[in-house]
C-alpha cells in the first residue's frame, strides 16, 4: 500500500484564549511567542489510520504539508510516528492559497509522487474549519472519496470505510486508489516512541516549489483564491444591557420588539 497523507500545522488547540490575537491590518494571526504550531489533530489521525493500514498491509506512507519551512517540525512529528517519508510544498506563489487553491496544489503533489493507493487528510482543519480540501483533491484526482471516516480497512484490494453521520455511521466500500478524511470518531493518535524521534531528527526532508510542480503562479495563491478573507477579528465577550420599560407587559413587549426589529444582522 503506497499511503499520501496531508497535514496541516495550527495553533496549539489547548492554547489559552488570551494568549491568541490578530494583525488586524493584516487579517493575520500573531504567532503567541514559546508556543510552536502543532500538527492538525485530526490530520495527526490521518497519520495513525495510515500506520494502521500499512501494519496490516505493508507499503510506505509519505506526508506532505504545504506550508513554510517551519513546517518541517511538523513533518518530522508525522515521521516520528512512522511516516517513512515527509515532503515540505513551500514557495512564496503559494502564499494567501484558500481551500480550493490549497487541495489544487495538493492533488498535483500526489501526481508528481506518482504511485499512490490511498490519499488521507483529516476531515477539517482546527484553525479555519473548512473541511473542504479531502474532498476537492479527490475532485481532481477524480477519484472516489469519502469524509468524515472514523475506521478505514483494506481487503481484497479494496477499502471499507466506516463514515460518521448525524444518527450513527454508514458503510462504503470502494475500489483503489481513494481519498478519505478522518474524523475524531476514530479516536487517539500513537505517541512517537524514542526511536521514532531520533529517526526522525536525522531524515533529510526535501522542500518541492512552484517550478519543482511545474505549476503556473497564477494558478496558485492570492491570484488562484476563489474566497477572499474580508476581516479577521478577535471574539470580544464585552456586553451592554438596556432596561426596556413600559406603562404594563404589553407596551413593554411592543418595544422590546421595536428593538429586536431595528437590529441590523
Amino acid at each position: 500500500m503506497e499511503i499520501i497523507v496531508c497535514i496541516k500545522p495550527v495553533l496549539d488547540p489547548d492554547m489559552p484564549p488570551a494568549k491568541f490575537s490578530v494583525d488586524s491590518k493584516t487579517n493575520r494571526v500573531i504567532p503567541p511567542e514559546g508556543m510552536p504550531l502543532v500538527i492538525n489533530p485530526y490530520d495527526a489521525l490521518a497519520v495513525e489510520a495510515a500506520l494502521k493500514i500499512k501494519e496490516a498491509k505493508g507499503g510506505k506512507i509519505t506526508a506532505v504539508t504545504l506550508a513554510g519551512s517551519f513546517a518541517t517540525e511538523i513533518l518530522r512529528k508525522a515521521v516520528a510516528m512512522g511516516a517513512d517519508e515527509a515532503i515540505n510544498i513551500n514557495d512564496p506563489a503559494f502564499e494567501d492559497s484558500d481551500t480550493f487553491s490549497t487541495a489544487f496544489i495538493l492533488a498535483e503533489v500526489v501526481k508528481k509522487i506518482g504511485k499512490y493507493d490511498l490519499v488521507l487528510c483529516g476531515r477539517q482543519a482546527a484553525d479555519w474549519d473548512n473541511g473542504v480540501v479531502g474532498s476537492v483533491i479527490a475532485e481532481y484526482l477524480n477519484i472516489p472519496s469519502v469524509i468524515r471516516a472514523k475506521g478505514i480497512v483494506v481487503t481484497n484490494g479494496k477499502l471499507r470505510v466506516e463514515r460518521v453521520v448525524a444518527n450513527g455511521f454508514e458503510i462504503y466500500e470502494m475500489g483503489l486508489p481513494a481519498v478519505v478524511t478522518l474524523s475524531s470518531e476514530m479516536g487517539q493518535a500513537r505517541i512517537p516512541t524514542g526511536w521514532g524521534i531520533i529517526n526522525a531528527v536525522k531524515k533529510k526532508i526535501p522542500v518541492w516549489t512552484c517550478s519543482d510542480l511545474g505549476l503556473d503562479p497564477v494558478r496558485v495563491g492570492k491570484t488562484a483564491a476563489r474566497n477572499s478573507l474580508v476581516k479577521l477579528y478577535t471574539f470580544s465577550p464585552s456586553r451592554s444591557c438596556e432596561m426596556i420599560t413600559g406603562k404594563d407587559d404589553k407596551e413593554a413587549a411592543g418595544k422590546l420588539a421595536e428593538k429586536i426589529m431595528d437590529i441590523k444582522p
